[in-house]
């Protein structure tokens, strides 16, 4: 009688060397925002094998947010965080999820690596003040309908430079982040923002003001040293 060995699949085969596992292994990640590119942000750490994502939101599933957010239909009227939680276990079920339907609060745990993908100059401002100190990695998605800007800030060096981003919300465009917003940009945003995380694990600077206009086919940025 001849056995057989069965070998189990390794979704993490053609990543594993771009995506560090023993180092992702330990890092929490939060996501602040579930919207068109927070809800990107987490399926992504979710593919890539983030062991346990925070995910932050007070907001509930529009019908709109099935063209621009890529909820299901089913999802509309349930709290973003449930349902991108549910969309997370559907692909991993073994990622640890920690769900609050509220508003950030500056007395909240946060994990090592933050995603802020708010709406809004002023409510990223309030986050970043109390959560600058407490995180080891940041990085902010903005998007106005094609135009994408993702900052990064992980050593301490990068903390002013960060500072200078934060505007008052006066002078900001007019609209909030998501007023005109598109899938595909969005999930741009969050590819841009998981890649920056990627290269903080590989020990690679990370680019601290990427700019990318889809329409005008412009990209720029500027790294860390």
């Amino acid at each position: 009688m001849t056995s057989t060995t069965t070998i189990e699949p390794d979704r993490f085969t053609r990543q594993r060397e771009l995506v560090p596992a023993e180092k992702l292994a330990t890092v929490t990640t939060t996501v602040i925002g579930v919207g068109a590119i927070g809800r990107q942000v987490a399926l992504q750490l979710a593919a890539i094998g983030a062991p346990e994502i925070q995910l932050i939101d007070f907001d509930t599933v529009d019908v709109t947010n099935v063209t621009t957010q890529g909820y299901l239909t089913a999802d509309v009227g349930q709290p973003k965080v449930s349902a991108t939680a549910a969309a997370i276990r559907r692909l991993d079920d073994t990622i640890r999820i920690a769900c609050l339907e509220d508003r950030y609060r500056a007395k909240l745990d946060l994990g090592e690596a933050v995603f802020c993908c708010v709406d809004s100059i002023s409510a990223r401002a309030a986050i970043w003040r109390s959560a600058k100190k407490r995180c080891e990695f940041w990085v902010d998605g903005r998007m106005q309908g094609e135009v994408i800007r993702v900052l990064a800030a992980s050593p301490i060096e990068d903390h002013a430079r960060y500072d200078r981003t934060l505007f008052p919300q006066a002078e900001a465009q007019r609209g909030s982040c998501a007023s005109r917003s598109t899938i595909y940009a969005a999930s741009i945003a969050a590819g841009i923002m998981v890649h920056q995380f990627t290269r903080r694990l590989r020990g690679l600077p990370t680019d601290q003001d990427i700019i990318l206009n889809l329409l005008a086919s412009e990209w720029s940025a500027s790294s860390t040293r």
